[in-house]
């Protein structure tokens, strides 16, 4: 091998080829991008390799929608307000905020549909299925029931609406829409009282009624999020405020002695 071929084949990539004067994404030149595919037709065309059919880009556009902000009780929008207030700029403010985005927080869509792939494939019943997973994964089920939204997240119900719909036009099969259906109603029958899902859960379906592994759930999630944590970090610029920490400076923590 020579050198030259050796530095070239350093990084190896589908994805964009480049020289002087031209510039190409996944076969196709910039130019004819620019102007012709939306948004979130790109993200679809950069991590899958070809362009969603117009349904399919409007049911995943929505997930992208309804996951973009959720206030600054959320860590990393917290963190993108705290971050601009200590002189970091937009970028390091949203840097600072998606590495929040963790398993605790971000997490539950990959995790959904790591579980709605588990029932999907487990030899027996949902509630057999539902039970090696917390055996193996702990009690806490990803994408239903929701801290601050009860008794219904207000944007699950309308994604769901929208997967019927794709279901019906024939984008997708209403698979993984079942599944999460059948542990919803699982999860109520044994806390006695509805557990419905969340906007992980249904942003899940989606995702999965797509054909995204679930890793790329996780990575989309930030992407949508991105836009709320920059929103929120741009009107913190405006507003002012230095060194502001997660509570207001009247309030103390509790110390616990040694």
């Amino acid at each position: 091998m020579s050198e030259t071929s050796d530095v070239a084949d350093w990084w190896r990539t589908s994805i964009i080829e480049m020289e002087p004067g031209r510039i190409e994404i996944r076969g196709t030149p910039i130019q004819e991008l620019i102007g012709t595919v939306t948004f979130p037709q790109m993200i679809w065309l950069m991590v899958r390799g070809d362009l969603p059919s117009e349904a399919q880009a409007r049911l995943f556009e929505a997930a992208l929608v309804a996951a973009v902000d959720h206030g600054p009780q959320a860590p990393s929008i917290a963190t993108a307000r705290m971050a601009v207030t200590c002189g970091l700029g937009l970028n390091n403010a949203m840097a600072s905020a998606v590495n929040l985005l963790g398993d605790v927080h971000g997490g539950a869509g990959e995790q959904a549909v790591e579980m709605f792939a588990h029932v999907d494939e487990y030899y027996g019943t949902v509630a057999e299925a539902l039970d090696a997973w917390i055996e193996q994964r702990g009690k806490i089920l990803p994408g239903f029931g929701h801290r601050f939204h009860t008794p219904v997240d207000p944007r699950a119900p309308r994604l769901m609406a929208l997967v019927g719909e794709a279901v019906e036009a024939g984008v997708c099969d209403g698979r993984y829409a079942g599944i999460a259906g059948q542990i919803e109603a699982e999860i109520s029958k044994r806390k006695g009282r509805p557990i419905p899902m969340n906007i992980d859960g249904a942003t899940a379906v989606i995702y999965a009624e797509l054909g995204f592994p679930a890793p790329l759930a996780r990575g989309l999630f930030c992407l949508s999020r991105s836009v709320g944590i920059l929103a929120h970090a741009w009107e913190q610029q405006q507003q002012g405020g230095r060194n502001k920490g997660p509570t207001p400076p009247k309030y103390r923590w509790t110390f616990d002695p040694a």
